[in-house]
């Protein structure tokens, strides 16, 4: 569970990455790659991935931000794309994220993908300086995140009991604390945009739903683009910036 696979990144986001600035910083021991698109003299937005994603995976988020007025920053996570590791977990993506806020200072705004969300959520808990947050199709809830990873390697029920107790056992606190319903639960001030597709079977939407009830953020319904090409679609980008922007 805690080794990412690492796919091969499509032309396109290899042509996104060759418009990009690159530079590596160290987090936990750890070389991590870092991306920049745009002046660096304007406001940055944070962008990052999902669990086995890359920052170029916002590939086409980049010149719409540029365009309206910020360059953009991003990293591969730690056992991610380009950068050093093998394992990884939310814990190592919140040292990165706060070295990233180290190097470049506070961001305009940040927008997130998947697993990428609760590990922006969690260090905004723990003090990451972000006043305005996009989840794209973020998981929230415990039970639906074993599920999700059961699906994918097959396994069963059994198997999803026995990775909470190992979480417990190697941190001292129950898997339900990492996740973003207990996030949520101590975070006051963050503006926070919800983009989910009603037809994603990687997360479905009712964890977006159920994190309203928590907290007061604005939801996007989709349908039809799914987990991953909901990152590609014209009116999510524009929806994301006009918020950014507002």
């Amino acid at each position: 569970f805690f080794s990412p696979l690492r796919y091969q990144a499509p032309e396109k986001e290899l042509e996104c990455e060759q418009q990009a600035t690159l530079e590596e910083i160290v987090a936990n021991g750890l070389k991590i790659q870092t991306y920049r698109w745009g002046d660096a003299n304007k406001p940055y937005v944070l962008v990052m991935h999902g669990w086995a994603g890359r920052a170029t995976q916002f590939r086409k988020f980049i010149p719409e931000l540029i365009a309206a007025g910020y360059q953009v920053v991003g990293f591969d996570g730690p056992a991610h794309g380009k950068s050093s590791g093998k394992r990884t977990t939310i814990l190592e993506f919140e040292t990165a994220l706060k070295m990233v806020v180290a190097r470049w200072g506070i961001p305009a705004a940040a927008i997130a993908h998947s697993f990428g969300g609760g590990a922006l959520l969690f260090s905004i808990m723990n003090g990451l300086p972000v006043k305005k947050l996009v989840n794209i199709a973020s998981p929230t809830m415990a039970d639906e995140i074993i599920k999700s990873y059961l699906r994918a390697i097959n396994g069963s029920w059994k198997t999803g009991q026995r990775f909470k107790k190992l979480i417990e056992k190697k941190y001292g606190k129950p898997f339900e604390e990492f996740t973003a319903m207990h996030f949520i639960e101590h975070i006051k001030g963050l503006d926070l945009l919800l983009v989910h597709d009603g037809e994603d079977k990687d997360v479905p939407i009712i964890q977006a739903e159920k994190l309203l009830e928590k907290y007061p953020a604005r939801l996007l319904r989709t349908s039809g683009l799914g987990h991953h090409r909901i990152l590609k679609d014209e009116h999510v980008i524009t929806a994301c910036i006009d918020f950014i922007r507002n």
